[in-house]
This record gives structure tokens, C-alpha cells and sequence, in this order.
């Protein structure tokens, strides 16, 4: 049986540069070495311009590739959050596979190209384990879908709305306009609280009266700045009761339900809009004070 063997051999270049460094390392540098050199090195020049243009023109096309598919997805219902992610991913991809088809153009092996991606994988695996498990959790993040872009999150002592999810982050833009990036791997792995996920909300508050008050009175005033309140959902019963006697005060629990939009509204109108009912109606709200007695004597 015959055996084929397929020989590989590196470009003329690498072989030249090998003897002149032979050459200088052994003190044999002459005109005949260089002069190989510098004749490969231009017969070489046509190969580098071409892998050159091969790259310059792959990016163009994977920039072109890229804006396609994000108008495709754009048109389609892929979540905005995961949008950003895979143009991320595909981006990492499509420029991998462009070098690696410089790399061959320039007559590298591709046998050593794959190989050596290989190792550098490897390597690169551990010493980048943090930043593989945040691509880990980007993953996750997709696949679980606990927020979409514009939801409003708290995590990890974080709270703010997600502007973007990215191959290794998330993006959240808080309230006083602070842009904070969370690996994805924290992201995914604690405790994560959507307050935009459902259509509505409760609003929970509590109000003080003070002994002396007529606490049905309180109730009566409370329940009547509720039901002239537009953004208080209907359809849910308003819930007011007395649900402590604390020390210097009758608290009385008030929840009404809002659409999630509408809830810091409704929130800072009843407690603006209570308070004033109750200067209105003589209801008085305990606060801290102090009676000093002078005795004479």
C-alpha cells in the first residue's frame, strides 16, 4: 500500500529569515545571504498587499453582514436586550474568521493556524475564567429573559434601567443619569428584582393621626382623596385600615394599585394630597415635641 505524504512548507520568506538570523548569530552575514533575503522578501510583497486587501475588504463585509442582520432583527421579535448581544458575538466571529483567512492567504498552514488557535484558546480559557463566565451569563441572561431594554432593575445593590446587555456586561442608566456596568455573571447569579415587568403595581403607605383624632374621620378623608385620584386603578379595591397603635400615633395602611408607569405619580400625590386633606379637615398628624415646665419657687 502506498503512503501519501503531504508536506507542508512555510513561505520562501520565513526560510530566508531563518538563515540570515543563522547567519548573524555565527558571524557569517555576507551579500549573498542578504541579497536572498531581500529577494524573497519582494517576491513575498505581492502575497502581504494581497492579504492586505483580503482583510480590509472581510471587514467591510462584516460590517455590511452586521447592519443587515441588525435590521433583520430590527424587523423581526428578538428581544431589543439580545440584539445587542449577539451583534457583539457575531462581530468577535466574523473578524475571527477573517483573519483566519488572511493568515492562509499569507500561506500559513492552516493545520498550524487551527492549531494554534487551539492552544491559545486554552490559554486564554484560564486566564480569562471571569470574564468566560460573564459571557456564561450573557447567555444566561438571554435564554432566561428575567428584564428586556428599558426595564428597570435592581441587583447587587444596583438599581437603574437597562440601556444594553453586552458580550461580558449589562448597562443600566440610574435615575440621576450614572451609567454602571455589572458583569453578567453577578447579573445572572444574585438576586435580580424587575419592577417593570408587570403591567401594575401596589402603592404601600402608611399615615400617622394622633390619639385624639377621629380615626374613622382620617379613613373617610383618605378613601375620598383616592377615589378623585385619576391614575388609581379601579378595578382593585383600595385597601385602608388602621394597622398599628405606635407610641404616639394611629397608623393607618393605605394600598392602591397603579400601572407601573404611573407609580412615583401616585405615590407622591397621596402623600401631598393626603396631607393636605387633613389640614383641611383638622386632622391633625403627630410630630415630635417638647413641653418644658417652669416652677417657681
Amino acid at each position: 500500500m502506498e503512503e501519501t505524504i503531504i508536506e507542508t512548507t512555510a513561505p520562501a520568506i520565513v526560510s530566508e529569515a531563518e538563515i540570515v538570523m543563522e547567519a548573524v548569530s555565527n558571524g557569517e552575514v555576507n551579500r549573498d545571504v542578504l541579497k536572498g533575503f531581500s529577494d524573497a522578501l519582494i517576491a513575498y510583497l505581492p502575497t502581504v498587499v494581497t492579504a492586505i486587501i483580503i482583510y480590509i475588504i472581510g471587514k467591510i463585509i462584516s460590517k455590511i453582514l452586521i447592519r443587515i442582520i441588525d435590521k433583520a432583527m430590527g424587523r423581526s421579535r428578538i428581544d431589543e436586550t439580545a440584539q445587542g448581544f449577539l451583534k457583539s458575538l457575531l462581530s468577535i466571529i466574523f473578524t475571527a474568521f477573517v483573519i483566519v483567512i488572511t493568515l492562509s492567504t499569507l500561506g500559513i498552514p492552516m493545520t498550524s493556524i487551527i492549531t494554534t488557535i487551539g492552544a491559545a484558546g486554552v490559554a486564554v480559557a484560564l486566564a480569562l475564567q471571569n470574564s468566560l463566565s460573564n459571557v456564561a451569563g450573557g447567555f444566561l441572561i438571554l435564554m432566561t429573559k428575567p428584564f428586556s431594554k428599558g426595564d428597570y432593575i435592581s441587583t447587587n445593590g444596583t438599581e437603574g434601567t437597562v440601556e444594553d446587555i453586552s458580550i461580558l456586561s449589562t448597562k443600566l442608566l440610574t435615575i440621576d443619569n450614572k451609567v454602571i456596568f455589572i458583569p453578567n455573571s453577578m447579573v445572572s447569579g444574585s438576586t435580580l428584582i424587575n419592577f417593570s415587568k408587570e403591567e401594575k403595581r401596589r402603592v404601600d403607605l402608611i399615615f400617622n393621626i394622633a390619639y385624639d383624632q377621629d380615626m374613622n374621620e382620617a379613613m373617610k378623608v383618605i378613601r375620598g382623596v383616592i377615589a378623585e385620584h385619576k391614575l388609581i386603578l379601579t378595578e382593585e379595591a383600595p385597601f385602608v385600615r388602621v394597622s398599628a397603635l405606635s407610641a404616639s400615633s394611629v397608623d393607618i395602611t393605605v394600598r392602591v394599585w397603579s400601572k407601573t408607569s404611573d407609580y412615583w405619580t401616585v405615590y407622591f400625590d397621596l402623600i401631598e394630597q393626603v396631607k393636605s386633606a387633613f389640614d383641611q379637615n383638622g386632622i391633625e398628624i403627630p410630630y415630635s415635641k417638647l413641653d418644658v415646665n417652669i416652677k417657681e419657687k
